[in-house]
């Protein structure tokens, strides 16, 4: 995959689309539309099949949570939603995630942060400041609230090694964390993740994190579980 992403931005403001679509461009990064509001994303989505969007939350018409939705439920393959948000903590945001969404960028992100945030989730990977997602989704995340309707509660099908992985994952850890933790090589956490997203339907690590603390899999400021390595 090294052909450059194809972008679209949906946001209101058109500096903000601007400045965004010059930083993209003069990395090489092809942004293919813009949209001032939810309707306009979705259909410049539908239309030009890009490989990810660039979304405000607070739009016009139809906000970015909803347009997030309908992308990612509408058969966009492969379209990548990553949120743009003024704040960190933010219950948009973490709506959005459950819609779906790989991650989120604060507005005031750098320019090669955004560029390299573009190119990390167009490989199907996805934003994830550990710090930030754990305490969002520890803020929002209830007990006694049904799992959100996006995300697949079914853990039976896991492995007792995935549930584990998974676990740890919610936590934050990166795969090279997972592998040092349980003694395994990093191609193997890779292939394990790979499973629990299948397994699950998921379509990030984002989602995975979601739905361990959503399932109760993983409760609010509980430290990580603690694993021996093999000797």
């Amino acid at each position: 995959m090294n052909e450059a992403p194809r972008v679209v931005i949906a946001d209101d403001q058109a500096l903000v689309r601007s400045g965004f679509g010059m930083i993209l461009a003069a990395d090489g990064i092809e942004v293919v539309a813009e949209a001032a509001d939810g309707v306009e994303a979705v259909a410049a989505v539908r239309r030009t099949r890009p490989d990810l969007v660039l979304m405000d939350v607070r739009m016009p018409r139809m906000d970015g949570i909803e347009a997030t939705r309908q992308i990612l439920s509408g058969g966009a393959d492969g379209t990548r939603v990553l949120i743009l948000t003024t704040y960190d903590l933010d219950h948009y945001v973490y709506a959005a995630l459950t819609a779906g969404a790989s991650g989120f960028l604060l507005k005031d992100v750098s320019p090669e942060h955004l560029v390299a945030a573009v190119r990390l989730v167009r490989t199907g990977d996805a934003l994830l400041a550990p710090a930030i997602t754990r305490r969002l989704i520890e803020r929002f995340a209830r007990r006694d609230e049904p799992p959100h309707r996006g995300v697949h509660a079914d853990l039976s099908q896991l492995t007792p090694r995935e549930l584990e992985v998974l676990r740890l994952l919610a936590t934050g850890m990166s795969n090279a964390e997972l592998a040092d933790r349980l003694a395994l090589s990093p191609t193997t956490v890779k292939t394990h993740v790979a499973r629990i997203l299948a397994k699950l339907e998921l379509r990030d690590r984002v989602q995975a994190v979601v739905l361990a603390y959503e399932t109760g899999l993983v409760s609010p400021s509980a430290p990580a579980p603690v694993t021996r390595k093999a000797p």
